[in-house]
């Protein structure tokens, strides 16, 4: 049972809840925009994306599936090129991504600008329908995420992986349309049992709550859910946590997983990386340390010290249930660790990068 804390509503627990509308929203209002996308694809031969922090892991979900269900390159562009060494690069046949939930943070801007004015073709996925960053676009994909205010991205976070979904699409991916109109009430069905009695997360945040770091490890497409759960701990929990794909942890940094410090490790419950996640969890739980698992269904709960069902989706549409289970751990975690998940300390709704 949740403690008499952890049963207060905060702004971050409460938008998590709202993933389901926001989500059927953002599907409603972007899948008629495929014809816009699929126009611009005629254009254009790969795809760069240009982000920061929780959009910069949206965007690796992106580069994964137009690249696995695309037949078409995409990769993660730096902002640094354009903004900080003003180097001039020919991006004809390019098509620029850029990911800003706030639509205003003016490292993206200018590097969508610069990428513009490189030749590139430009999308916008943002939350924000009137923003600077929407002016610039060819397309802009406007999320229906509404006004968010915890800081931590828990629900702009999901809409970014659906609007990914949704320019997957219009980009040629054989991708099933039905199965990305079904995913909000998957997303509320997880949340009914996520959020039921004996679900299990009252038992790995009593066992994290004495740990200084963990590790938190996927591969492939669930990468990004990886990378931004990692990046939700850190900023909600303060403690140090590595988001790292299981190939990248086991060529050393494997080494820092110990009795203190575990590991969670996310898969799909079908799809080809099942099989690297359970044998990370049987080496980690070997050497003596805690595997919490997130998904993986039974084989992945096998191997594990506690596990956490996720979603009942496709692979290529689990990331967007997988980060639901961390997303409610860690505002739990949180508030057992005394710290406001609302308003960590350091940080701001909108981040600017000098």
């Amino acid at each position: 049972m949740l403690s008499e804390d952890q049963r207060t509503m905060t702004h971050m627990r409460s938008e998590i809840l709202a993933q389901p509308a926001a989500l059927q929203a953002t599907v409603d209002a972007l899948l008629p925009r495929t014809g816009e996308i699929r126009a611009l694809a005629k254009k254009s031969r790969q795809v760069l994306f240009f982000a920061r922090g929780t959009s910069d892991n949206a965007a690796v979900y992106g580069s994964y599936l137009i690249q696995t269900a695309g037949g078409r390159l995409a990769s993660l562009g730096s902002p640094s090129v354009a903004t900080t060494y003003r180097s001039l690069v020919d991006l004809s046949g390019v098509l620029a991504v850029g990911l800003s939930q706030s639509g205003r943070t003016a490292e993206i801007i200018e590097t969508l600008g610069w990428a513009r004015d490189c030749g590139a073709q430009v999308v916008a996925i943002t939350n924000a329908a009137d923003s600077p960053l929407t002016e610039l676009a060819d397309v802009a994909l406007v999320t229906q995420a509404g006004a968010e205010l915890a800081v931590p991205a828990t629900k702009t976070f999901t809409c970014q992986l659906a609007a990914l979904a949704v320019l997957s699409i219009g980009l040629g991916a054989a991708l099933d349309v039905a199965a990305l109109r079904r995913l909000p009430a998957a997303i509320d069905d997880l949340l009914a049992v996520a959020t039921a009695p004996g679900y299990g997360i009252d038992a790995v945040v009593a066992e994290l709550s004495g740990v200084d770091g963990l590790v938190v490890s996927a591969r492939g497409l669930a990468y990004s859910s990886a990378l931004e759960l990692a990046l939700k701990i850190k900023e909600a929990c303060y403690l140090h946590a590595m988001g790292i794909s299981y190939a990248d942890l086991q060529h050393g940094p494997i080494a820092v997983v110990d009795a203190g410090t575990p590991a969670i490790v996310i898969a799909a419950d079908r799809g080809p990386a099942l099989d690297a996640a359970v044998g990370l969890a049987r080496r980690v739980t070997d050497a003596g340390a805690s595997a919490y698992a997130i998904g993986g269904g039974p084989a992945l709960a096998a191997v594990s010290t506690r596990a956490l069902a996720g979603p009942d989706l496709p692979e290529w549409l689990a990331p967007i249930g997988l980060i639901v289970p961390g997303q409610l751990l860690t505002e739990s975690l949180s508030r057992r660790l005394g710290i406001d998940p609302d308003n960590p300390r350091g940080l701001s709704k909108v981040t600017q990068t000098a």
